[in-house]
């Protein structure tokens, strides 16, 4: 049986100084050969593994876990494949809402090692290893009637508790500005849309909001790669066991054995595909996407308190593309676990009933230009058998290892993939007796990485460096060369054909949909990825003609 281990101007919010603490990285750090994934790497690196030769750590999984433990291993100087059926990011790392919480959450549930951990690993991500993909984000929660005094001084308290969370994980107040009460005016000025009657004001928190998700994922896999890690997409483990892993290749539908002393599994909600014996209880995490004109001018997140609970919030995330996230539910599914998960349209009604329940804008079905759902790997640890509500489940992790000496690692959440992959391979190191040097991912900057003092002086477009840090000037000199790959690809999309480019030669984008639906998040919006489709086959096609 598996084993488990265990603000300043009161209009509007200040954002924090560019005097957070510097990080030991250039920005030359990186040079492209070495962090570069494409399908050329891929193929001669596959071809190795067909060989015959053995890596000290085979990781299945892209997403974050899976991605962070390829980077972790190889950091520690072991030799890593790191394998997935699919592409970087394609399960439940690219359906999240894009935040790197601070564990709030978790103070008003008594999981203080939960909340502590997540406000640790905010505070690395922020000031050391992806400060260019992390920034502060301030959120309004809007006082209206439906908010009790009594839950308005609650909520208070949570933040309040929070910021004492920031500061016992030793993030700046620099990174993170402190919590504050605003008047009904400040309120509206940050949320126009909401609706004035009855508005009592609104208190203002912080908390870390990625650019992107999937942008991470693939900044720690080429990380990964830097370090000589083989990351190899559209390879499917067929079975896994202690010693390695048969595999085929969804290319070209051959199959090959790839040799390993140890075997960490990072698949997810698929986990109990390949390693048996792991209850999981998967649930559903819908978002909606709107155009930002569909709620006016926000200039802040929103926490709009769900009618009825006492610590459950929807998210309005303006991205600065455009558009508007909208989420989340908690859902428990039932039956198989699907490759892309369905959105019903009770979720789509439940959010919207939501946002109508605060704003003073009518924002119908019709206003929903896209929508995401994703599926939590959330460990099944209860002993009655009954359901009960995924919401309430612990998002703590778990590392198990099966009798064939197998390590699998599920729960967690995006916020914690560094720790929950540092413990994933601590298990694999000691479960099958590898010669390792010490745990460094908690101090290593991220492809991109850079202080924001030298992500301010980089010449390149704002949008552009907050996507690709130090690499942003790069991307920027393609549009500079060729100014057809200057334009944006999509009518009121930012995304431009160069960052379409980039992704093929430098990203491991290897079709139209590893371009659209994670390289760059076009693809959300179904009609703007049909507008797009010609780009992104056209930016193939430079590559491989």
């Amino acid at each position: 049986m598996s084993t488990p281990s265990a603000a300043s101007s009161p209009a509007s919010p200040s954002a924090p100084s560019s005097s957070s603490p510097a990080l030991p990285l250039s920005s030359t750090s990186w040079p492209s050969s070495r962090s570069s994934l494409n399908a050329a790497r891929r193929a001669r690196e596959l071809a190795g593994l067909a060989d015959g030769t053995e890596v000290d750590v085979l990781v299945v999984g892209l997403g974050a876990t899976g991605a962070g433990a390829a980077l972790d291993a190889v950091s520690r100087g072991l030799s890593v494949a790191a394998i997935d059926a699919h592409d970087l990011a394609f399960g439940t790392s690219r359906w999240s809402s894009k935040l790197i919480h601070g564990g709030l959450r978790y103070l008003a549930s008594a999981q203080l090692d939960v909340a502590h951990e997540s406000a640790v690993e905010r505070g690395i991500l922020m000031e050391r290893t992806a400060p260019h993909l992390v920034r502060a984000q301030p959120f309004v929660l809007p006082l209206t009637p439906l908010v009790s005094r009594a839950q308005a001084a609650l909520a208070w308290a949570g933040f309040r508790a929070g910021d004492l969370l920031r500061a016992s994980a030793r993030t700046s107040r620099a990174t993170l500005p402190a919590p504050r009460t605003l008047s009904a005016v400040e309120t509206r000025h940050m949320a126009p849309s909401l609706r004035p009657t009855g508005l009592r004001g609104g208190l203002l928190s912080w908390d870390g909001q990625l650019a992107d998700d999937a942008r991470l994922v693939t900044a720690v896999a080429r990380t990964a790669a830097a370090h000589g890690a083989r990351v190899l997409t559209r390879v499917r483990a067929l079975t896994v066991d202690g010693s390695g892993a048969t595999v085929r290749d969804e290319l070209t539908g051959e199959e090959l054995r790839i040799r390993a002393r140890a075997v960490v599994n990072a698949t997810g909600v698929w986990a109990g595909g390949l390693v048996g014996d792991i209850r999981l209880r998967p649930s559903r995490g819908t978002h909606l996407v709107l155009r930002s004109e569909a709620l006016g001018g926000l200039s802040a997140g929103m926490h709009i308190p769900i009618p009825g609970e006492s610590n459950r919030f929807v998210l309005v995330l303006p991205q600065g593309d455009g558009r508007v996230y909208v989420g989340l539910t908690d859902e428990p599914i039932e039956g198989g676990v699907p490759d892309v998960p369905e959105v019903p349209e009770t979720d789509i009604g439940f959010l919207l009933d939501v946002l109508g329940s605060a704003l003073d804008v009518s924002v119908g079905r019709d206003d929903v230009v896209g929508a995401f759902a994703g599926l939590r790997p959330l460990l099944d640890t209860s002993a009655s058998g009954e359901p009960g509500r995924t919401a309430d489940i612990s998002r703590k992790h778990a590392v198990l290892t099966s009798p064939d000496g197998v390590v699998t690692v599920v729960g967690g959440k995006l916020t914690t993939y560094r720790r929950m992959a540092q413990d994933a391979v601590d298990a694999a190191v000691t479960a099958r007796g590898l010669a390792a040097g010490r745990c460094r991912t908690a101090s290593l900057p991220l492809v991109g990485a850079a202080a924001p003092s030298a992500l301010a002086a980089l010449d390149a477009p704002r949008r552009l460096v907050r996507r690709y840090g130090a690499e942003a000037p790069a991307v920027h000199a393609l549009g500079l060369a060729d100014p057809a790959l200057a334009r944006p690809v999509v009518p009121g999309h930012p995304v431009t054909g160069a960052e379409l480019l980039w992704a093929v030669r430098h990203e491991g984008a290897l079709d139209e949909s590893d371009v659209l639906d994670r390289r760059t998040r076009i693809g959300l919006v179904p009609h703007d990825r049909e507008a797009a489709h010609t780009a992104a086959r056209e930016a193939l096609a430079r590559v491989t003609s």
